[in-house]
């Protein structure tokens, strides 16, 4: 039955955003375990992406301003030690912002899994959301459903850890100082942004010590796990008092590793997506549970495309110098998406076409063997039920259409 208590709206809690990781930035707003929550998001690059169809923006983005979150939230009773159990009820984009965007960076301005390979020009596609279905003028042919996540969630660091993530990958950073693009990305003042009335002191040592929330780390953070929808459980260690939990970077869709960038549900206006939470507490749950990063329980909600086209990719750098790797899994992964890339390019996509695509699709990839040396074994599952027309080998060959090209940059440079 309706009454008056269970008809209480839940409550829209976020006014404020970062995009530095430090414990001295102040939760916005408490919680208590049980108290279901929303939090609005904007588009992870703060706006910088438009609904249009030259790339020039995503050559031009400022990527010291990333990613911009909402948070952080402290749950009351959450301790040093804890597990934060926190549910993820819900994840939808704004219905006055029904697009999103694929991009793919420039080799020396954010670069991707083949920036080097590819020697990376800007490029994207433009994604109209319908429901739970996303198509692209920019990559005609194709219709799939999304899962709908957060690209980036996490507990605040304590100083301690603050201070170990910045000597290791400052470590990596020196002994890779000419990398192009970077191995890591070390503390940055210019573009570091905290959305609080804060004394300038604290302003300035967070712009000096915050991690930057490129990768993920032991908190959580930058996983882009796409299971991570609505109905999913996360359980993540807590380090300072209240967890202070954040969340950003939302994603209509992705594959199970996206090379460039996933669906990102974009923002011209103020806001992007919303997520609903719930949060509970595990006391000692780190000790209990061995916790030395976050453990995930994922979604039962999947979108059912049984029927796949799998690649598969060892640990031969056949696409390229044709070299002999032992047991790695990355050159694996790597090689089974080339194969999967030159396919769809046989069917008419461009390049940059099919790496977007493939970066966006649900496509799943799984480790099939890494004992048998010196080859690990990595599959890529592209779904069929996604394509418009026929991509099965045929006797005679595939058919190659004309499927026109992504939006690249006002300059034609790809």
């Amino acid at each position: 039955m309706a009454t008056r208590a269970n008809s209480v709206p839940h409550p829209t809690l976020v006014q404020g955003l970062h995009n530095r990781w430090h414990p001295d930035i102040p939760a916005v707003a408490t919680v208590k375990p049980g108290e279901v929550f929303k939090i609005e998001c904007v588009d992870w690059t703060g706006a910088q992406i438009g609904n249009n169809d030259f790339s020039d923006d995503i050559r031009d983005v400022d990527l010291s301003k990333i990613h911009n979150l909402s948070g952080p939230i402290a749950v009351e009773g959450a301790e040093p030690g804890d597990c934060l159990v926190v549910d993820i009820l819900d994840v939808r984009p704004f219905d006055k912002m029904p697009w999103g965007y694929t991009g793919i960076f420039e080799l020396e301005n954010g670069g991707g899994l083949f920036a080097k390979e590819f020697k990376s020009r800007a490029a994207k596609a433009i994604w109209d959301l319908k429901g739970v279905y996303a198509t692209s003028r920019h990559i005609p042919g194709v219709r799939f459903a999304g899962v709908s996540h957060p690209g980036l969630i996490g507990t605040a660091p304590s100083a301690e850890l603050l201070a170990t993530w910045n000597k290791r990958e400052g470590e990596l950073i020196a002994a890779h100082a000419d990398a192009v693009p970077p191995v890591a990305f070390g503390p940055l003042p210019k573009g570091a942004y905290v959305g609080q009335d804060l004394p300038e002191e604290v302003r300035k040592k967070i712009a000096e010590e915050g991690a930057r929330t490129i990768p993920g780390r032991e908190h959580g953070g930058n996983c882009d796990i796409k299971n991570l929808s609505k109905g999913s459980r996360c359980y993540f260690p807590v380090f300072v008092p209240g967890a202070n939990l954040s969340v950003g970077d939302l994603h209509f869709s992705q594959g199970d590793i996206s090379f460039c960038g996933a669906i990102e549900m974009a923002c011209e206006i103020l806001r992007a997506g919303i997520i609903t939470f719930s949060t509970s507490i595990i006391k000692g749950g780190v000790e209990k549970f061995a916790m030395k990063q976050p453990i995930f329980l994922p979604s039962p909600v999947d979108p059912m495309y049984s029927a796949k086209l799998v690649f598969e990719g060892i640990s031969v750098d056949y696409h390229g110098d044709g070299k002999q790797y032992n047991m790695d899994a990355t050159v694996a992964y790597k090689q089974a998406a080339l194969n999967a890339i030159e396919y769809l390019m046989k069917i008419g996509y461009t390049r940059e076409q099919a790496y977007l695509l493939l970066s966006a699709a649900p496509v799943e990839s799984h480790v099939g063997a890494i004992v048998d040396s010196p080859n690990a074994c990595v599959t890529l599952a592209l779904p069929l039920g996604i394509f418009e027309h026929d991509i099965l080998p045929q006797v005679d060959g595939l058919v190659k259409k004309n499927f026109g090209q992504a939006a690249i940059r006002s300059d034609g440079v790809v």
